[in-house]
């Protein structure tokens, strides 16, 4: 399995974690750090998760993802999922997560949402995120997904 996922600060204080390959139970903790370190670290007014280049997430990413957003909602920072892929994006519909997510609603036939440009950042440092343990299951769980 390849994967990499970062975490880069604007020049606008916007955090931006793009992830890249494939993220499920291996390295889902690795996403959801990363997203709980960008807040903590940064205090952005904005999380961005790029999935631009993400090629395969299952689960326990989406419980990453939802730990993200949690993170984020106690801190009062925004959070928004950009660039899914069509079948990704149809997950986060059916399990009511989109909304959460930030997601726009339109999607063009060619399955590109309007959106698509959102993830592009400039500027700024960066992160990695580690290991905590924690099940992103377990998150999704706990929030009702």
């Amino acid at each position: 399995m390849e994967s990499s996922i970062r975490g880069a600060l604007a020049d606008d204080g916007t955090a931006t974690v793009a992830v890249r390959g494939e993220v499920d139970f291996s390295n889902a903790d690795e996403l959801a750090d990363c997203l709980r370190d960008a807040v903590r670290n940064w205090s952005p007014p904005l999380v961005r998760v790029d999935l631009g280049a993400a090629t395969f997430i299952d689960s326990t990413a989406l419980g990453a993802l939802i730990e993200g957003f949690r993170a984020a909602r106690e801190s009062e920072v925004q959070f928004m999922v950009v660039n899914p892929t069509p079948r990704f994006r149809r997950v986060l519909t059916v399990t009511g997560l989109a909304d959460f997510f930030g997601l726009a609603t339109d999607v063009d036939p060619s399955g590109v949402s309007s959106m698509s440009d959102a993830g592009t950042v400039s500027g700024g440092s960066t992160v990695s995120g580690g290991s905590n343990g924690a099940s992103g299951v377990e998150a999704a769980r706990a929030t009702g997904a």
